[in-house]
């Protein structure tokens, strides 16, 4: 690193995340775009790692592809250098690595591929991931260093939600034997790591192909695992992934904890899936003196569609006064009810509280029924309207197209970068509004 850091010194890092002229050779600092990408195969390690902290700190898109090959670089610190290279070129906020305060004191931001996976989806900006960056993302994950492995491991996962359609079917194909591997494996980082990135892969809000039972049992075997962090990780992926295999499992150990977070973990994720066989279940937890559990059951009985059980949780609930329990009531109305309203929930986008809930529940109601939403994405406050373009980004309906259009074309940075990454999304949308 000594080397790098005596070179970046002497040139400049606060650079824009795109080449802002119209020359056909980018520069990075006060050297070549052209040169920089050359320094990736030279034979010294420092020039490589020179090389590579550059376009880390440019995060130009044209070099990710060059960058690749750095991530199975030989020298481990090189190797580490490109996987947050990889990630800072796909961010929606790039991370500028060493800044000056006043006249001598650097202030040094890390680029970890963990928090870049926890911040979701989201945090992604609106340019495609090769499928080059990708594939050598996953073989970095096994690398013999453990550091170098998880780094690459979690940057996989975090720019694994980017392909749609048949590229995310090639890549869950692809990338689900190897993943189900890992889960097994005796390092526990990397079964926890694992098994998050599992439930980003294959995520049913970006697809809702099948999933190939050898991968999604290896998550119910994780159910068994001795850490506890591991455990609850494998709930929330079952539930993501909507994996109806998982439903006896789940419910066993939910009625086995009774309460408390390993309990809420699973019933959630029983709320996610939403099986017919969970009704029962759901029901009867509409009477539970835990306000978590009478909203998870709710939110699983609007999810399985069978308008009949307005009335069942209207009944249940009558003069409930907690406000996540009555929230819950309102995303089930719009889902089972005709004249449902959605008006609550996107008024709710700007509370503070339950503004992630509100995104969560509008994901679900969009699902094919996109056109509810036109009219809000006109709201006057650009919050609300980045919010819209986020949900209608999952929606998987082509009916989504045109009203995000036309808000990449909206004054507000924010509102235009969201509507953005919604087309990306939605250039795999089924015709039928169904995944």
């Amino acid at each position: 690193m000594g080397v790098a850091a005596a070179f970046l010194a002497v040139v400049e890092l606060a650079l824009p995340a795109y080449p802002a002229t119209a020359s056909p050779v980018p520069r990075v600092g006060q050297v070549p775009f052209e040169q920089a990408i050359a320094g990736l195969s030279s034979p010294e390690p420092s020039d490589r790692l020179r090389a590579v902290t550059l376009l880390k700190a440019a995060a130009y898109p044209e070099a990710a592809v060059p960058l690749a090959k750095a991530v199975l670089d030989s020298v481990d610190a090189i190797q580490l250098e490109a996987i947050a290279a990889e990630l800072n070129i796909f961010l929606a906020e790039k991370i500028v690595p060493k800044k000056r305060v006043g006249l001598v004191v650097e202030v040094r931001t890390k680029i970890a591929a963990e928090a870049a996976f926890s911040a979701g989806p989201l945090a992604l900006g609106a340019v495609p991931v090769p499928v080059e960056v990708l594939t050598t993302l996953r073989t970095a994950a096994r690398d013999d260093n453990p550091r170098v492995g998880l780094e690459a491991l979690y940057a996989f996962g975090a720019l694994a939600s980017e392909p749609t359609g048949s590229e995310r079917r090639k890549l869950r194909e692809a990338s689900g034997p190897e993943l189900a591997a890992m889960v097994g494996s005796s390092d526990e980082a990397l079964r926890a790591a694992a098994v998050r990135v599992m439930g980003r892969v294959f995520d049913a809000d970006a697809s809702d192909d099948e999933v190939e039972p050898s991968v999604g049992d290896a998550v119910i075997t994780a159910l068994n695992d001795q850490n506890r962090l591991i455990k609850r990780a494998a709930m929330d992926t079952l539930g993501v992934m909507r994996y109806a295999r998982g439903v006896e499992a789940l419910t066993q150990l939910f009625q086995f904890y009774k309460q408390g977070e390993l309990a809420e973990a699973a019933f959630d994720a029983l709320a996610r899936i939403a099986q017919p066989a969970s009704v029962p279940l759901f029901t009867s937890q509409l009477a539970s003196k835990l306000p978590a559990l009478r909203a998870m059951a709710i939110e699983g009985l609007a999810r399985t569609g069978d308008p009949s059980q307005m009335m069942v949780i209207e009944a249940a609930l009558a003069g409930e006064h907690n406000e996540r329990v009555l929230f819950a009531v309102t995303f089930a109305s719009a889902m089972l009810s005709p004249s449902g309203s959605i008006d609550r929930l996107t008024d709710s986008l700007l509370r503070p509280s339950l503004r992630n809930a509100a995104k969560q529940y509008l994901a679900d109601v969009a699902r094919g029924r996109a056109a509810q939403l036109a009219r809000y994405a006109q709201d006057p406050d650009p919050g609300v309207r980045a919010d819209i373009a986020d949900v209608l980004g999952f929606s998987n309906d082509v009916a989504a197209q045109p009203i995000v259009a036309s808000l990449i074309k909206d004054q507000d940075k924010q509102v235009a970068l969201a509507a953005e990454r919604a087309a990306q999304r939605l250039r795999g949308a089924d015709p039928a509004g169904v995944r």
